[in-house]
């Protein structure tokens, strides 16, 4: 299983890329991307949710009217549930939304997306490239050559660059990430992910560990 190189014009370089098929072949696992992808949005939750309960209302604490002999309903305070501006009954209350997953499943999850991907024909490998500033308009001519016009894109570096980066962040369809801080949610989320030279390898061996 190969992929063609292109360089940052969408021409094709006469070089290729080896794809392992244990990474970019198997059969997806639609269980294990939902759990990641679950887990990934949970994390992003805050969780400082909270409402008052009756006990946290201030409030007079004197009964109302008497226990017995209105007719009507027994009404303690005036921070009773049943009252407006009473205190909630079952409210949220802070909490951390995080669950762990093992790192197998995790693994699992991202090969099922990237092989569902490379059957979609959505993904690319370009050859390394670097900006001596940051120029977003450099970064959208690439988007143009290789069609992503319109099309979220995530593209994946082999290590760290400020320019690349810097040059992408203003582009609200476009993503750069290293190959190590890649997540189930952000292979899914992208319509179209591209791959430096130098990261696909690294990103298999990463994936084999």
């Amino acid at each position: 299983m190969e992929l063609v190189v292109l360089n940052t014009s969408g021409k094709e370089t006469g070089r290729k890329v080896t794809l392992d098929e244990t990474v970019f072949g198997i059969e997806p696992n639609q269980h294990a991307v939902y759990l990641e992808v679950k887990q990934y949005l949970a994390a992003q939750r805050q969780g400082t949710h909270k409402s008052k309960e009756r006990s946290e209302i201030t409030a007079s604490t004197k009964k109302l009217k008497k226990q017995k002999g209105s007719g009507s309903a027994r009404y303690g305070d005036i921070k009773s549930p049943t009252f407006r501006g009473g205190g909630r009954v079952f409210g949220p209350k802070p909490r951390d939304y995080r669950f762990k997953l093992n790192k197998a499943l995790k693994r699992l999850a991202k090969k099922s997306v990237l092989s569902q991907k490379l059957r979609d024909n959505s993904i690319k490998v370009l050859e390394a490239f670097n900006f001596e500033t940051p120029k977003t308009k450099e970064f959208i001519n690439i988007n143009n050559a290789l069609g992503f016009e319109g099309k979220k894109s995530l593209y994946i570096l082999d290590e760290a660059n400020k320019n690349v980066y810097l040059s992408s962040r203003n582009l609200p369809k476009t993503k750069v990430l290293t190959y190590n801080e890649i997540s189930s949610y952000d292979l899914i989320n992208a319509g179209e992910i591209v791959f430096l030279e130098g990261a696909i390898e690294k990103f298999q061996e990463n994936l084999k560990k």
